[in-house]
Parts: C-alpha cells; structure tokens; sequence
C-alpha cells in the first residue's frame, strides 16, 4: 500500500518492462496514460513500482486519484477518532456499534491493500515490509476484536490492546511519505542520540549518589516534612526533574536553607546536566540532520530525474537529420494537460518557452527532465480586465478629478493612515465597552471601514477585489494591499453590531460571545500593519513558507500522542477521577481516590489530568510537554498505581521533549537558514527571466514580497480601471509561496550540488539499489 522501504530508490527495470518507445512519432493513449503517471510521480516525488502493463498502468491512475484517497484519509481518521467512543469513552456507545464502524473501516483499508497489489509486480509487493506491516496490523486487530467481543460476552476483563497499533495504518498508507520521513529522523538520530543519552545518566547517576552522600544523613526535611534526599532513586528521579527546570528550584530550598555552600552543588549540576548536555542533544540531532539530509536529497532527486528519463523514453522521436532524440511540443502539450487540467493555455506555452528557449519545436532530454520542478513552481496567472465604472462612464471615470481620487488611494499614505485607525480601533476595543462612548464609537470605526472598501473597489476592478482564488489579493508594491478577510469581518462585524444593536433596544436576549469573537476577528486586521514593516514581513514569509513542512511534525507528534493516549488509558483510567465545581463530594479533595490524601497533585486541583478519556489524556499528554509541573503529574499518578509508572512518563519525555522536539528543531533551523537567506533557484530565475523578455511581467518595478504574496494561489485577476489598457491581456508572477511540495523545499536546500545531468543511468543506482536514506527532515 506504500513504497518501499528504500523510499526514494529508484524504479529498477523490472518494473518498466515492455514500455513502449522505440523512437515511433505516433504515440497511443496508453502511451501518453504511461508518461504522464511518471511525470506526475516525479512531480510529487511517488516511488511506485508499478507495472506498465495497460491494466496496471490504468488501476495505477484509479489509484492515484483523489477520491480514494480522500477516502482512505477519512476512514483513516475514522478510525482513529474510535478512541472517543470506545471505553473509558468521551461520548460512550455500546462496543458493539464500535466494532462494526471499526469493520468497515478494515474492509476499505484491505481493498485499498488489494488494489496496490494489483498495480505493482507480485514479488515486489511482498517485498515491501510497508505492505508486510499493515497486514499485521489488520490481522491483529480483527483478532483482537474476536477476543474482546468474547471476553466482554462472558463478563471477563478485556483490552482493547490493538487501538495502539492504530496510527501504523496512517504511517504506512502511500500518502504518509512525510510522516515516515519523519519517523526515519527519529530512527536515525537515536543511534547518536543514544551514546549522548548514557552519558547524561552517567552524569545523572553519579550526582545522585553524591547527592545521597552529601545531603541524606544530615536530617534535612522538605517542605511537608518528608525525609530529604535519603531514597537513591527519588533522588535520581528529582535530578532527573530539575534537569527540565520543572521543580527548580523547589528541589534544592532545603539543602540550600541549610547552608549556602550546598547551592554549589546544584549550580553545578545545572550548569553541566541542564545547560550542556541537553545542548549536546540538539547538537548531536542538528549535526547528524545535516549529515544525511543532503544524501537523502539527492537521492530524491535522482528517483524523481529518473521517472522522467523513462516518461522521455515513452515520449521520444528520432530526429530526421539525426542525432539525440527529442520530444516535439504536441506530445509536451499533451502531457502537461493529462499531469495538470486545470493549467490555463497561457501557462502552458510559457512553460514551453522556458523549456525550448532557442524556439526549435522540440526540446531534449535535460530540458524534458526539468518539466516535474517547473510544474513545482507555483506562477499566478493574472488577467487585467477594465473597470466597470471606465466601461459604464469613461468620461467620468477617466477625468481628472477621478485619476487623482485613484492615485490617493493607491498612495502609501493611505496605507498608514488605516494602519493607524486599526491600532487605535485595536486600542479601543480592549477598554471598557460600559462607556457608551466607547461602545457608540464602533459604528465609527465601521464606517470608516466600509469607506475603505468603497474606495477600493472604485479604484480596482471588483473581480479582481473579490477573486476566487485570492484569499489576500495584492495588486503591487504600490497599491493598497486588501483582502477578503478583511471585507467579510467588516460585513460580519456591520451585521452583529447591528443584530446586537436592535436586541440590546428591544430587551431581547444578547450574545455577546458571538460579538465578543467577531472584536476579536476584528483585531486580526492588525497583521496588515505588521505586513507593513520589511524586516516583519521577511520572517513571517519565511515562516509561511516552511509551514507544510512544520505539519509533518504536527502529524507525528499526533501519532505518538495518540499511542501513549492508548497506553495511559489502560494503566490508568478510572484512577484519578474530576468533580464539577458545585459538586459536594468529599472525595474531591482528593480527586476521588483515597491515596491522593494530602499530596502536592491533589491540592493544586490536578483531578482533571487523567487518562480517563483520550481528550483528557491529550491535554495531559500536552502539559508533560511543555514540562512545566510534570513531575506533580507523575507522582501523582505513581501514588495511585506504582513508583514503576513514573517510568511511562520518563519515557515520554524523552521521546517527545528530548527526541522529536529536538528534531523538529534541526529542521526549523535549517529551513528558516535556506528560506531566510537563499534566494530564487535556477529554474525561477530562468521563468521570471523569461516572463519578463515576453513582456508579460506583473509590473515593470520589482514587486516587493509582502505576507499576502505567501497566500497566494496559481490564478487570479488583477486589475485597476485606471490602467487596465496599457497592460497586456495575461500577465504572469512567480508567488512568493515558491513551493508546492515539501520535497520540493528540500531540493531547493541543496540545489547547488546538484548535477542538473545526473539521470542515474550509469549505475547501480538505475538498478534500484540506492541505501536505505539515513536521514531526512520530514
């Protein structure tokens, strides 16, 4: 159901057999079906060995298609959303109706398993260990099921122990490439990690004995009058604690009330344990992400050159007067229609010219290869119509009282001027709205936004205000930058100050939630101010920029949680329960278990971290990650279970806080260097070169890049009535946004050593023998 292990290896001949080239000008449908799967997989970096066979070739493209996708991510979280309905239960049902959604869910994941099976060759499907693993997954969890159905008929305890094997189904899926990139990180950096990690318990292990020595035989007590360092492995565990800072410095206030001197000893061990060594873990992570991630990309873009070298094979034709062969534009055209419909005819031709830039008909194999990264580069089709104000009345329109309205409101001065209205709008929206002068002073602010809207849509054609494809509409460095956002709060701020307006005065029933969310919107506006400063704009850009990549972390971060979820909830469900506020339980003073009498989790009021539900258990999963007041939770846990069970907990963090965050981290890091400090590539700067000899460029200055820009898609309408006609039909832009892929962030980090002539023909690697990639940042 997913490529194999070697993920970015490239496609060996056996996968290719029969496909049909042979230098022949006329092509079939099969033959354009072929070459057009290959261009597509480059482009988005799918390394399937599928067969070419004409059946396999078209359940290969039923396969790709979005609807089975899109149905496979749903049943996916489906699945996974069965841990809210399953016991302990947010919202309980019987395990009955569970169990059936959970069928069906397994029926749509093994159909998935058997189409995958037919598209590629049979020993290369067993071959795959992804495959291998969902099938264990299915078969464990379908037994799983028969047990807890019949354990649960016969009034037995049971476990629903499979629900932790749940998240392998996302990980393994074809489309979860990102994710075990990700979980490759992971396996990648625990071997440097790991001689790091026994060290720092080295460290840890020999300042507790010394601790012990130091402190225990001195009678010391801590704040509930508890012995004071006398347990060797409390005091490792407190160490342990103070090392993340969450109980310092709580920990060392008795041994330093006893004297000043033994403060010593704790700065030390911060100085080396806190300081140094969880610097050295994300040394170790960063250095070793940098080792492998250039390997792994080039890899990457050896598989991806390689899928077009063989899309060139099916597509080729001998040259009359001979010579290397070629690719003609029809059959270019041709393709580029089937991998991407919704290209507009204009786009295409540009591409074209980029492709064949000495006008010859037909274009090579290195200018072919480079189709997959053109199509990655995201260009923003801009139409200029005429304003419908200049068709209706272009005298009036076109006078000079008109230009100089329109060059007012396109003068930055205007920008500034609603920049300082919003600040002071944002002022007055956190005073007291008791004052009626406050609260009367909206409908000002109201007005003058709508004013705003008005004078906008009069200077820029109202298609192009309210573009479709335009969340944020930027028109140039010059003009006013407006957005859609912008207008809908504006109208759904008019329409409840209005709606709340006419209750207020009737006596009705206020919402004031509903009011108090649409102020809030309301203070939004101010990322246009921040949009307005340079340096403000570059990062928050950049940070736009390397977000699809920062959600793969998301992703993974959702997958680990959810299995410790699983895990906690059977170790600890019903062990610390929560009461409402007005409830009169005694047992609440204790979160309902007996064994929490006078601790530190039960007087802060910890009842609600439980495990009890896997909403619970996220949020509780979340707070030991921030570490603030983790070791409360722990202990408390630990109290009405085992000391042992600190142990989940420690597990967590070092997985979570230590490993993944510091991972995430490295690749931040790396992202935001290449994003904030590299410019365009080879192929954007040979486009825009390109858009600018045909005379089709957005503007003749060098537009500024602005956070609209990063929210930009490929299509939109521009367009102020007062030029319209000196600007040519379509025109053309390179978004900001630069990458429609996360691989294609990735090839751009290491561009520069990258042979644009390296197709992997010459070597092993065109065998599919690539190593296993090490590393990757995603």
């Amino acid at each position: 159901m997913s490529e194999p292990d070697k993920s970015e290896d490239i496609p060996d001949e056996s996968a290719g057999k029969g496909i049909p080239n042979g230098g022949n000008a006329a092509k079939s449908k099969e033959d354009f079906d072929l070459a057009a799967i290959y261009v597509s997989d480059a482009q988005y970096n799918r390394n399937v060995y599928f067969d070419t066979s004409p059946q396999a070739v078209r359940l290969y493209l039923r396969y790709n298609h979005w609807i089975p996708k899109v149905l496979l991510l749903f049943f996916i979280v489906v699945d996974l959303s069965l841990a809210i309905f399953e016991e302990p239960a947010v919202f309980p049902v019987p395990s009955l109706y569970t169990m059936l959604v959970e069928m069906l869910c397994l029926l749509v994941f093994t159909l998935r398993l058997v189409h995958y099976a037919k598209v590629i060759p049979r020993e290369k499907f067993w071959k795959d260990p992804k495959n291998i693993c969902i099938i264990v997954v299915l078969v464990l969890t379908l037994v799983d099921m028969i047990i807890y159905e019949a354990l649960i008929a016969t009034d037995c305890y049971a476990v629903r122990w499979s629900r932790v094997l749940r998240p392998l189904l996302l990980v393994n899926v074809t489309e979860g490439r990102q994710l075990r990139r990700a979980f490759r990180s992971i396996r990648n950096a625990l071997p440097q990690i790991f001689y790091v990690f026994l060290l720092f318990m080295f460290s840890l292990l020999i300042f507790s004995l010394m601790a012990l020595k130091l402190l225990g035989k001195r009678g010391l007590k801590t704040i509930d009058g508890s012995p004071y360092f006398t347990n060797y492995l409390e005091i490792v565990f407190d160490l342990y604690v103070l090392v993340t800072t969450a109980n310092s410095p709580d920990v060392m206030m008795p041994a330093y009330n006893a004297s000043v001197f033994f403060a010593i000893f704790f700065i030390l061990y911060i100085l080396i344990n806190t300081y140094i060594f969880m610097s050295v873990f994300l040394a170790v992570v960063y250095n070793n992400y940098k080792k492998y991630l250039k390997e792994e990309v080039r890899q990457l873009v050896r598989a991806k050159r390689h899928k077009m070298v063989r899309a060139f094979a099916v597509l080729q034709e001998q040259r009359a007067e001979g010579g290397e062969p070629v690719v003609k534009q029809a059959n270019w055209n041709q393709i580029v229609k089937l991998v991407q419909p919704d290209i507009s005819n204009a786009h295409r031709e540009l591409l074209w010219s980029v492709s064949d830039d000495n006008n010859q008909g037909f274009i090579g194999k290195v200018a072919f290869v480079q189709l997959a990264d053109l199509l990655n580069i995201e260009v923003i089709t801009l139409k200029s119509r005429p304003h419908p104000l200049q068709t209706a009345c272009p005298a009036l329109y076109l006078s000079a009282p008109s230009r100089l309205l329109c060059r007012l409101i396109q003068h930055r001065a205007f920008v500034i001027v609603y920049d300082l209205i919003i600040l002071v709008n944002a002022v007055f929206i956190g005073l007291d709205e008791a004052n009626p002068l406050i609260a009367n002073s909206e409908w000002v602010f109201l007005a003058l936004y709508l004013l705003e809207i008005l004078l906008k849509l009069y200077v820029f054609e109202p298609r192009a205000f309210f573009s479709r494809h335009s969340f944020w509409n930027c028109l140039s460095s010059s003009q006013i930058i407006s957005t859609r956002f912008d207008t809908i709060i504006v109208i759904s701020a008019l329409i409840a100050t209005i709606v709340n307006s006419a209750m207020t005065s009737s006596g009705t029933y206020t919402s004031r939630q509903i009011l108090d969310i649409v102020f809030i919107l309301r203070v939004l506006r101010l990322i246009r101010v921040v949009d307005s400063i340079k340096r403000f704009r570059a990062i928050i850009n950049t940070l736009i920029r390397i977000g699809p990549a920062i959600l793969t972390f998301g992703q993974l971060i959702i997958v680990v949680y959810y299995i410790f979820a699983m895990v906690g909830m059977e170790l600890f469900k019903g062990k610390v329960m929560f009461y409402e506020d007005d409830s009169s339980d005694p047992a609440k003073a204790y979160c309902g278990n007996p064994l929490l009498k006078g601790t530190e989790f039960a007087k802060l009021n910890y009842c609600k971290n439980n495990f009890n539900n896997v909403v619970s258990s996220y949020i509780l999963l979340l707070e030991l990650t921030v570490v603030n007041q983790w070791h409360v939770l722990s202990s408390g846990f630990a109290t009405v279970t085992h000391v042992s069970a600190k142990l989940f907990f420690i597990l967590f963090h070092i997985m979570v806080v230590i490993v993944i965050i510091n991972i995430f981290v490295a690749f931040v890091l790396e992202a935001f260097f290449v994003e904030y400090s590299v410019d365009k590539g080879d192929l954007q700067t040979s486009l825009e070169r390109k858009i600018e000899e045909l005379e089709l460029s957005v503007a003749q200055e060098k537009l500024e890049d602005n956070l609209v820009n990063a929210m930009e898609t490929i299509d939109n309408d521009q367009g102020t009535g007062q030029s319209a006609n000196n600007k040519p039909g379509l025109m053309f832009k390179i978004a900001s946004k630069r990458y429609r892929t996360v691989d294609a962030l990735l090839q751009r980090m290491f561009e520069a050593d990258l042979d644009p002539e390296d197709f992997a023909e010459t070597d092993d690697e065109a065998n599919g023998n690539f190593a296993n990639p090490a590393f990757s940042s995603v």
